[in-house]
C-alpha cells in the first residue's frame, strides 16, 4: 500500500472527478455516505451528535454527514465556523442542503462562539480542517480545539484530526490539535498516523474506500509504503522436493557474552525456525555448554575468550552473518568485530551491541560493507544519528544514513520501518505491544540471518523478516495475551507464522 503526500491526495480527488467522471459535490456525497456508515457502526442514536465544521471541503464533508445522520434519527447539532465569510463551493452546497433539514440545530459562527455543553453522552464530529492544512492552528480555532479536547465527549475526526498535518509536525503546536478517539481516513492513511507521538491524537484509525480512481495511485510516485500480506506472500520461496540442508544456506551468528547467553540462544533458535539449513553460533567459552543443551540443532563454535567475543572467525563456509545480540562492548570485542566486518564478503546483519560499538566509533561506519542490514531500536538509532525532535525528523535522518552507508536500516518498534539505500521506507503492520520485551530484537536478527543465508535479497529479507516476526508475535499474543508474552513465545510461534504465509501461497510445491 502506498502512502502519498497531502498534495497528491488533492490531485487524486481532481483526477477522479475528471476521469470517472463525477461532479465534485457527488464525490463528496459518496465520501459522506461512507463516513456516516462508519459512524453509525460505532455509535448508536443514544449519542447526541455535535458537528464542528470548517469553511473548506472538510467542513463540507461534515455538513453532509450531519444531514445523513439526521435522516437516520440521530439528534444532531451543527456549528459551522465561517469567520472570513468564505466557504468552498461544495461546503456552500452542503450548507444549503443542510438548511432543508428542519430537525437540525444549526449555528454559523462568524465572530463570537458560544460553545455547547459536551458530556460523555455526546459524540463530536470533527470536520474543522482536513489534509490540506499546512500551518499550526491558532486564535479562535485553537480555542475551539482546546475546548473539545477538555470535554468528556467522544471525538471522531474526518480524514485527519484538525490541526494535525499529514507529514511534518515538527513545529506544530500539539495542544492545538484535536485528540480523536477515532479517525476515519479517506482512502489511504497519512504518514503522520504511523508516528508514535501521534498515537493519542489520531486514536484508532479506520480506512474508508470512497472509490477514487485506482489508476492514479498505480502511477503516483512515493517513497513511503505499508507492507501488506499479499506483498510478502509473493516473496516466500517454495521448497523444492529434493532440497537438503546444504542447499538451504549456512548462517553464522556471532552473539552472546557472559551473562547474555540468552540473546545468542534466541537468535539461533529463531534462525533455525525460519528455514535455514545450518546455523553456527560463535560465542564465548562460558556459553558453550548452555548453547549445546538449549539448541542441540545448532553448531557451536567457541571464541578464544571465556566471557566475550575477542577474535574474528573464518567465514568462508557461510552464506550470511549476524553480529550483535548480547555481544557486549569490550574494547577487544569492538576490535574483533571490525576485523570480522572488514573481511566480510557475504550479507551481514548488525544488531544491538554491534550498533552500539559503531556509534562509539563513528569513523568505522564508512568501513561497513555495502548492503549491510542494521536493526536498531530507537535509542540505538539515536546514538547513530543524534537526538531528533520527532519521528518525521528521525525518519529523514535515517534515510540520509541509509543512503550514506548504502545499507538497509530496520527501525524497530510499532510500525517497524525498513529504510532502503534508495530512500524508500516500508512500514510493517504486524506485531503488538506484547513484543515490547527483552529478546524480541534478537529473534528478528535470527530471522533475518536465516533469510539471507537462504539467498533472499536484502530488501526482500528485511520486508519479509519483519512481517513474519510481527506475525509470530501476533499469533503468540492470541494464545498467551500481550502482558505475559516473552521473546521465546515469538520463536515458538514462528513455524505457525511461516505456515500461514506458505499455505496462502500454495507452498511445498512438488518440483
Amino acid at each position: 500500500m502506498k502512502i502519498i503526500l497531502s498534495t497528491q491526495l488533492k490531485e487524486w480527488d481532481k483526477y477522479t472527478i475528471a476521469n470517472e467522471p463525477i461532479a465534485s459535490i457527488d464525490l463528496m456525497e459518496r465520501a459522506a455516505c461512507e463516513l456516516t456508515r462508519a459512524i453509525t457502526c460505532r455509535w448508536d442514536t443514544s449519542f447526541q451528535v455535535v458537528v464542528f465544521a470548517g469553511p473548506g471541503n472538510n467542513g463540507g464533508d461534515a455538513l453532509a454527514v450531519a444531514r445523513l445522520l439526521s435522516k437516520q434519527h440521530y439528534h444532531v447539532e451543527v456549528f459551522l465556523f465561517n469567520t472570513k465569510g468564505e466557504l468552498s463551493e461544495d461546503c456552500r452546497t452542503n450548507l444549503n442542503r443542510l438548511k432543508e433539514c428542519g430537525s437540525i440545530y444549526f449555528t454559523e459562527v462568524s465572530t463570537k462562539f458560544d460553545p455547547p455543553v459536551l458530556t460523555e453522552k455526546h459524540l463530536v464530529v470533527d470536520g474543522l480542517f482536513g489534509s490540506g492544512l499546512n500551518k499550526p492552528l491558532n486564535g479562535g480555532f485553537a480555542a475551539v480545539v482546546k475546548y473539545i479536547n477538555a470535554s468528556k465527549a467522544q471525538v471522531v475526526s474526518i480524514d485527519v484530526p484538525s490541526g494535525l498535518m499529514c507529514e511534518d509536525n515538527t513545529y506544530n503546536v500539539r495542544q492545538n490539535i484535536i485528540r480523536a478517539d477515532v479517525t476515519l481516513s479517506v482512502q489511504l492513511p497519512k504518514l503522520s498516523f504511523l508516528f508514535p507521538e501521534n498515537e493519542d491524537i489520531v486514536g484508532e484509525w479506520e480506512l474508508l474506500d470512497i472509490k477514487l480512481r485506482e489508476d492514479f495511485i498505480d502511477t503516483a510516485q512515493t517513497s513511503y509504503f505499508i507492507t501488506e500480506e499479499e506483498d510478502v506472500r509473493r516473496l516466500v520461496k517454495p521448497r523444492k522436493r529434493f532440497a537438503h540442508k546444504g542447499a538451504l544456506g549456512h548462517a553464522l551468528i556471532i552473539a552472546g557474552s557472559y551473562g547474555m547467553a540468552g540473546a545468542s540462544i534466541l537468535s539461533t533458535r529463531a534462525c533455525l525456525r525460519s528455514g535455514v539449513g545450518l546455523v553456527t553460533v560463535h560465542t564465548p567459552i562460558h556459553n558453550h555448554d548452555l548453547l549445546q543443551t538449549t539448541v542441540p540443532e545448532a553448531i557451536v563454535h567457541t571464541d578464544i575468550h571465556e566471557r566475550y567475543f575477542a577474535e574474528p572467525t573464518d567465514t568462508e563456509r557461510y552464506q550470511a552473518i549476524a553480529i550483535g545480540p548480547g555481544l557486549g562492548q569490550e574494547e577487544d570485542t569492538a576490535l574483533a568485530m571490525m576485523e570480522q566486518i572488514q573481511g566480510c564478503t557475504v550479507p551481514l546483519v548488525l544488531d544491538a551491541d554491534a550498533i552500539n560499538i559503531l556509534a562509539a566509533h563513528r569513523n568505522w561506519l564508512s568501513r561497513l560493507p555495502k548492503r549491510s542490514i542494521l536493526t536498531p531500536h530507537l535509542k540505538e538509532l539515536e546514538r547513530l544519528i543524534g537526538k531528533c525532535m520527532d519521528t518525521y525528523e528521525r525518519l529523514n535522518k535515517t534515510k540520509e544514513l541509509a543512503a550514506y552507508l548504502q545499507s538497509y536500516i530496520v527501525v524497530k518498534g510499532a510500525w517497524t520501518a525498513v529504510v532502503t539505500p534508495e530512500g524508500n521506507c516500508y512500514f510493517n503492520p504486524t506485531g503488538n505491544p506484547g513484543m515490547a520485551t527483552g529478546g524480541s530484537g534478537d529473534v528478528l536478527t535470527g530471522v533475518l540471518a536465516s533469510l539471507l543465508a537462504q539467498g533472499y535479497a536484502q530488501e526482500d529479507a528485511c520486508r519479509l523478516g519483519v512481517y513474519v516476526h510481527g506475525l509470530a508475535g501476533d499469533i503468540a499474543a492470541r494464545e498467551k495475551g500481550e502482558i505475559g508474552l516473552i521473546a521465546g513465545d515469538i520463536v515458538e510461534a514462528l513455524p505457525q507464522a511461516w505456515k500461514k504465509l506458505s499455505e496462502a501461497k500454495g507452498q511445498f510445491a512438488k518440483e
